[in-house]
């Protein structure tokens, strides 16, 4: 029986049209791809974004990254912050792969660049991570360039979620978190753009938790009948990492003003970015690239008038917030390394919203 998304329980968060898979590859040429790592000691693996059929080194996205908590160890952020541009595609993974992943995306950067003709002196890869100890082995590192690999092969439009990948070892709210998406349609012009957010979820306390206005995470712990599956955070730690791609044509500086505006939707499901949380936005657009070698020293791009931003600045902030109870009601109750189960959102599903059963 296919798995249902948050919409299908009658939640639609937002108001604005989403595109048809309702996916960040609902932007033309995104691809996502998953290898997914499960052994009773390693529950974890990695998520690829890639930003386009093209080489982005050989031609190079416009995109920008924003640290709302740095409690992270994300790898490649200081050269899009400097150069406003993406060379490799983004992987997801734990926290002590960040290292390993890197290299093999460095590897499978020089092997596409040599396949046409091009010598690569230096590659900016770009990884980000969660931290997956609550349900994976994390010091066995059992990430390695073969999984890279097998992502980058399986990459495609309508990717799976939940516990897949990256999100395989995710905690989101004391339930089970993983990888989670969704898009927003915007019409400016008489054209119609998109914009698409994927997560991995890892943070969040669960008192705070909300559906809708609904403080969900407080009802469920206060509950006294079959609610003892809950397994209660009591902090916001562990970590976000959103990725965020449209192909309207922004620049750099555009762009990280509404990668910024992704905050606005996790606060809708209850963050409020503590201490020992990191809440990591990465962004890119498929709509300005820079080429890796002109002879033209002078480039031009189109860009949106400022006030246009206030539709993406709503799309993204509608489509994070979807991305991550997508992430929580497609995960699937998983065995911790810690001995707990944590359950996916699916399980209180008719406690949630029974008139949608």
């Amino acid at each position: 029986m296919k798995k249902q998304r948050i919409r299908d329980y009658s939640i639609t968060p937002g108001c604005m049209q989403p595109g048809p898979l309702n996916k960040i590859t609902d932007v033309k040429g995104v691809l996502v791809g998953h290898s997914t790592i499960s052994t009773p000691e390693n529950k974890t693996g990695v998520t690829v974004i890639l930003p386009g059929t093209e080489n982005p080194f050989l031609s190079k996205p416009v995109a920008a990254g924003f640290v709302q908590n740095g409690f992270g160890k994300t790898c490649g952020l200081p050269q899009i912050e400097e150069l406003g541009c993406l060379e490799t595609p983004i992987a997801l993974t734990n926290t002590l792969n960040v290292g390993l992943v890197s290299d093999a995306l460095i590897s499978h950067t020089i092997q596409s660049c040599e396949k046409e003709g091009l010598t690569v002196h230096s590659v900016n890869p770009v990884v980000g991570e969660c931290n997956d100890s609550r349900i994976n082995n994390i010091c066995r590192r059992a990430v390695n360039e073969c999984h890279v690999k097998e992502a980058l092969e399986h990459a495609c439009a309508d990717f799976e979620e939940g516990s897949v990948g990256a999100g395989k070892g995710t905690v989101c709210y004391g339930f089970k978190g993983g990888i989670g998406s969704a898009s927003r349609l915007i019409p400016l012009d008489g054209k119609i753009y998109t914009l698409g957010v994927l997560v991995q979820s890892n943070f969040g306390a669960t008192p705070y938790f909300t559906i809708q206005g609904r403080k969900v995470g407080e009802e469920l712990l206060n509950a006294t009948d079959n609610f003892t599956k809950v397994i209660p955070t009591a902090d916001d730690q562990g970590s976000i990492m959103m990725i965020i791609a449209t192909d309207l044509p922004v620049s750099d500086r555009q762009l990280k003003r509404i990668i910024r505006r992704a905050a606005n939707g996790l606060a809708c499901t209850g963050s409020y970015t503590g201490h020992g949380s990191g809440e990591i936005m990465i962004g890119f657009t498929t709509a300005n690239r820079i080429p890796a070698e002109s002879e033209k020293s002078v480039l031009t791009q189109s860009i949106l008038s400022e006030p246009a931003l206030d539709h993406a600045f709503r799309a993204v902030g509608e489509a994070t917030e979807e991305a991550v109870l997508n992430s929580m009601i497609m995960a699937d109750t998983t065995q911790g390394a810690d001995g707990r189960t944590y359950y996916s959102l699916r399980e209180f599903a008719s406690y949630l919203i029974p008139a949608a059963l």
